[in-house]
């Protein structure tokens, strides 16, 4: 899924931070002025009003995406849109004080002065951090960007991105179509790819983003464009040579100096984004205290049937190749990694692409009886209750994982994916899925798998997030009545 680079709500955390201290700043001064004091919070009516205050500024910024191209902006239309935002905040705040029907509790003045310093401190210390920012784009951010370009405009390309990288990306390489320069550096930037690897390069490299700079009578190539797109991978074109549309959603933006058409499976606004991570720290925070109360129970029982630590750590790859530590109560013996390679022939599913195998011996306390059948465990237990997937809420809190995605694959399943199963990573991945609550246990098709993730990315909203976290409250529930 796309992640609008240029309405980033994380990306313009600062901003954010920046513009509440200002505002805080403009509150107390306001108060101040008027009072003579500047310990409003003494007085009852004043504390309400900051609270009101706050909440009203967190809607102006969600709703009127007052940070979306702050980088870009000059100081006319700055000016144009901090003034715009104060306006709307002081309009919320009218509003309320009017529907409450208590204004003469409340001075019009600090209301008026609120809105006149809160005005000259925001714009003031947008433009001093654009500033500072402008004179540290040295330091690049997190989302990697390979630039697909040709030996000629190679150079040109990558000086125009660390000359204007307000997206604050880090050049993770070129790849260069029209000549073989792997292994050289041009402006400092390795070259990492050419026409025949660059596919294979991003699907094995963390790469968040494509750049796609081509001269004008050059279009990329047509199987290289559906690659990507059946990786997932985000992909900016430079507009003088964009294809035409084939179903992916699709916008205008700006990249460096250049006016790109970014392509991609699918696009979230910034308040979706702010939702969406907002629900992972709630949700993370809950099942973060649940997971310290199973502790009391599950440790003790897991050293008890299998002496070794309560945690079970593997290396996970997640979003756009990004690997990491993801954690789990331990439900397996402590050398079910090696004999997993011994099990593989009654691997279930067949590519290896994942791994699923009835009655597996490595689980806890499960054995396959003389006749065939199988006698489950207590790592049975609380697999079929999901209780060993709940560690996985620190990863959410992290960042790593989100309540809802799609399932994070081991690194030698990775390693064995072509290039459209790449589009499982095109997300962050999640503690459940559509491919959960779409019986799991009775899928063994990994392409069948593929195909439900790649359907959640396209039509993916927080209206299914939530209807996918009810079906699985539903499904552990079910579980835990048929006992």
């Amino acid at each position: 899924m796309y992640k609008k680079s240029s309405q980033g709500w994380l990306k313009h955390l600062d901003f954010i931070v920046l513009d509440l201290i200002c505002l805080c700043a403009a509150y107390v001064l306001a108060y101040a002025v008027r009072m003579g004091s500047f310990y409003f919070w003494k007085e009852e009516a004043y504390r309400s009003l900051f609270i009101v205050i706050l909440l009203s500024e967190m809607a102006v910024t969600i709703l009127s995406s007052s940070f979306k191209n702050v980088l870009k902006r000059g100081y006319y239309k700055e000016f144009t849109r901090t003034l715009r935002h104060v306006c709307l905040l002081e309009t919320l705040v009218i509003v309320y004080l009017f529907t409450i029907q208590e204004s003469v509790n409340y001075s019009r003045v600090v209301v008026y002065l609120l809105g006149v310093f809160y005005f000259l401190f925001s714009y003031l210390s947008r433009q001093l951090w654009k500033q500072h920012l402008w004179k540290s784009q040295g330091n690049p951010g997190r989302r990697s960007l390979l630039i697909v370009t040709t030996g000629q405009m190679a150079r040109e390309a990558a000086e125009n991105i660390r000359a204007y990288n307000y997206e604050r990306f880090r050049l993770a390489g070129l790849a260069v179509l029209d000549r073989d320069l792997r292994g050289t550096k041009i402006a400092d930037v390795p070259v990492i790819a050419g026409r025949e690897d660059v596919a294979e390069g991003v699907c094995r490299g963390w790469i968040d983003e494509v750049l796609i700079c081509l001269p004008q009578k050059d279009s990329c190539p047509e199987e290289l464009m559906d690659k990507f797109m059946q990786m997932g991978v985000v992909v900016h074109t430079v507009l003088f040579q964009a294809f035409a549309d084939k179903g992916q959603k699709q916008l205008v933006e700006r990249i460096g100096n250049y006016t790109v058409l970014t392509s991609s499976l699918n696009c979230a606004t910034q308040a979706q984004q702010f939702l969406k991570r907002l629900m992972d720290i709630v949700g993370g925070l809950v099942g973060s205290l649940v997971t310290c109360v199973l502790f009391l129970g599950i440790a003790p029982a897991i050293f008890l049937l299998s002496p070794g630590p309560v945690f079970f750590r593997q290396e996970r790859v997640g979003k756009n190749g990004k690997r990491f530590w993801m954690y789990k109560f331990r439900s397996m013996y402590p050398d079910a990694e090696e004999r997993k390679k011994e099990l593989m022939a009654q691997n279930r599913v067949e590519d290896g692409r994942m791994f699923k195998m009835e009655g597996d011996p490595r689980i806890i306390g499960s054995k396959v009886l003389p006749d065939g059948t199988v006698k489950k465990g207590f790592g049975n237990f609380i697999r079929d209750f999901s209780l060993d997937e709940f560690p996985q809420f620190f990863n959410v809190l992290k960042g790593d994982m989100s309540l809802v995605g799609t399932r994070p694959p081991t690194v030698d399943e990775w390693e064995r994916y072509e290039l459209h199963h790449r589009a499982r990573l095109a997300i962050r991945p999640g503690i459940t899925g559509l491919w959960q609550v779409s019986g799991r246990s009775g899928i063994t098709d990994f392409e069948k798998v593929v195909e439900l993730d790649t359907r959640y990315i396209e039509d993916w909203s927080m209206g299914l997030d939530c209807r996918i976290l009810l079906k699985t409250f539903k499904a552990v529930l079910g579980k835990s009545g048929a006992m």
